[in-house]
């Protein structure tokens, strides 16, 4: 499967093009701008910076930059991979950058589902120790599939 893949008509287009594949790369940084800019402004407001921020007018400005980020990753980042199918499909380093994204989406899931419905009730900027502990998570998580991505490059 990997193989066909990275035969695919689509695949061969765009490592045998001068613009394509460096475009691809522009607009899946430009995504992890947004994805991870976003997340880290958010996560550092619920680790303490910035108390005077509300949490939620802070979620309700920010995470939806962080979805369209989202959207830039995803279909870039198939169509990266899609060159060097095979290659990536063995590398360590690709695991753990996919390990990291699992985690990273749990970590947000339970974020969500459990945790930021009660940010209208945190008091006075203090934020709950779950919360600090997912936005320290969330921090970790980025950094590494960041370091992991530019590690593939090599």
């Amino acid at each position: 499967m990997l193989q066909g893949l990275e035969a695919s008509a689509l695949a061969s287009a765009i490592r045998q093009s001068t613009w394509l594949y460096p475009v691809l790369e522009i607009v899946h940084i430009l995504g992890i701008v947004l994805l991870v800019g976003g997340a880290f402004l958010f996560d550092l407001r619920l680790l303490g910076l910035s108390r005077k921020l509300p949490v939620p007018e802070l979620a309700r400005h920010l995470l939806p930059w962080s979805r369209r980020g989202l959207y830039l990753i995803i279909p870039s980042g198939i169509l990266l991979f899609s060159t060097n199918a095979v290659a990536l499909a063995a590398d360590t380093v690709f695991h753990i950058k996919m390990i990291g994204l699992v985690v990273g989406g749990i970590n947000a899931g339970i974020f969500h589902r459990y945790i930021f419905a009660a940010a209208p009730e945190w008091q006075h900027g203090n934020t709950p120790r779950p919360a600090k502990a997912v936005a320290l998570c969330s921090i970790v998580v980025w950094v590494l599939v960041i370091a992991c991505g530019r590690l593939l490059a090599y």
